[in-house]
């Protein structure tokens, strides 16, 4: 199959290198996407004491900011496929940086609920507009180690958080910290439009470095309808996944540092440290998830065997998560966590490239979108069940069950609904008029 002898052939020599300076791109607006989104629960421990919410309160929060951002996955999707990424991208993260500075101005519930929101509706472009560049930019014998750097970004946002937000939070109260994150994302917004533009109309890029991004077959230019995406299998086998795994995260990212704060009493600044360590092992996982399976693929593997095969060792490391509410030490804890944040983001790499693996580039990010879309309404219940287990019980147990059963789960879901990874052919539908 094409993807199979694209993918097995090695790279041109001397093509060029600029395409990875649009991966560079993608890497910072990811990075920023989660400095943003990570302020929160950074500070939630003590916000919630100034504040006055309680756990549930906190789901419902939490809960705004998923609604919302599935909200903006289905529609993101489609509006980058219709307007292009150039466009698409600026409209996301300029929406998301005033609603991260619109934080400031948050004093109840119900006003971290709407900042929340607004946030989650401006962030959800991130993935499907960075999943669509690189489906432009790569070829896809290079596109999970793409996937994988920019997705690392998820990593170095939530360890950069830790590291800057408690001391401008100390330094100069909660409220800068939302404001300095805010404004960073606006000035990656001034850079992209005024650099990026698509491979054909990028003076900067060689006509070797052109004909190399352009290698693999060409594909019909016509938009394709949500009904010609879903009814393919394919479709569903990235539907699942996500809505199965996105939710792990998801939790992982609102609740760690509440978890640490309640279980180990450490205070704000101790929270750096723990939580560093975490998110630096998730980005050695990202980048290792993509990275193994075009090791596997040079090695001889199917395309197909290969994907699963390290969907498969990912998985693997999630399970020891199950240990990790009743651990003895702060450290082991926090090596059991981050050796599941490393095989969830392994796993993510791998899972989004499977959209480009499996459709052609004009469905990409809408595929990603609606994949995206049913990972936060997964999101959006496993905050709502947070909150009321935890305002219950105070125990962690059940939740860190259901992370570390989760992946194998769904390795077992997109086996069955793709066994093969056949890329779907979309020729014979109709396009959208």
């Amino acid at each position: 199959m094409g993807v199979i002898d694209v993918a097995s052939s090695p790279p041109p020599q001397k093509v060029g290198r600029y395409r990875w300076r649009v991966c560079a791109l993608l890497l910072a607006a990811t990075t920023l996407n989660y400095i943003d989104r990570q302020v929160l629960g950074v500070l939630a421990p003590f916000l919630q004491n100034q504040i006055g919410w309680n756990e549930i309160e906190y789901g419902y929060i939490v809960t705004a900011f998923q609604c919302a951002y599935a909200i903006g996955l289905l529609c993101a999707g489609a509006i980058i496929d219709r307007f292009g990424t150039r466009i698409g991208y600026a409209l996301s993260i300029g929406i998301w940086s005033l609603a991260a500075m619109s934080h400031t101005l948050a004093a109840s519930v119900l006003g971290f609920a709407l900042a929340r929101f607004a946030l989650g509706l401006g962030e959800a472009g991130n993935f499907p507009a960075a999943i669509k560049t690189v489906a432009e930019w790569f070829p896809r014998r290079e596109r999970a180690l793409a996937t994988g750097i920019f997705n690392s970004g998820s990593n170095i946002g939530a360890i950069v958080a830790p590291m800057v937000v408690p001391i401008v939070a100390v330094a100069w109260g909660w409220q800068a910290a939302f404001l300095f994150t805010g404004v960073l994302s606006a000035t990656w917004l001034a850079t992209w439009l005024i650099t990026y533009r698509t491979p054909e109309r990028q003076p900067k890029l060689s006509p070797a470095e052109l004909a190399y991004i352009q290698s693999d077959a060409a594909e019909p230019a016509t938009r394709v309808p949500w009904a010609a995406i879903v009814r393919h299998r394919q479709a569903w086998a990235f539907i699942v996944g996500k809505f199965m795994t996105d939710p792990i995260w998801w939790f992982l990212l609102f609740w760690l540092p509440k978890f640490l704060h309640s279980t180990y009493g450490l205070s704000l600044l101790e929270l750096g440290l723990p939580l560093i360590a975490i998110y630096v092992t998730a980005d050695v996982g990202s980048i290792a998830g993509g990275w193994l399976a075009g090791y596997l693929i040079r090695r001889g593997w199917s395309a197909n065997r290969a994907r699963k095969g390290a969907m498969a060792a990912c998985a693997l490391c999630v399970v020891p998560i199950v240990f990790a509410a009743n651990a003895s030490h702060m450290w082991v804890a926090v090596a059991l966590i981050g050796l599941a944040t490393a095989g969830h983001q392994g796993w993510s790499a791998n899972l989004f490239t499977l959209a480009s693996d499996l459709f052609p580039r004009r469905a990409v990010a809408s595929v990603v979108g609606i994949g995206g879309f049913a990972g936060a309404v997964g999101g959006m219940l496993i905050a709502t069940f947070a909150g009321f287990l935890l305002q219950a019980t105070g125990s962690y147990v059940p939740l860190f069950i259901m992370a570390g059963s989760a992946y194998l789960l769904a390795l077992l879901a997109v086996h069955l609904l793709a066994p093969r990874l056949r890329p779907v052919a979309l020729e014979s539908a109709p396009a959208r008029p």
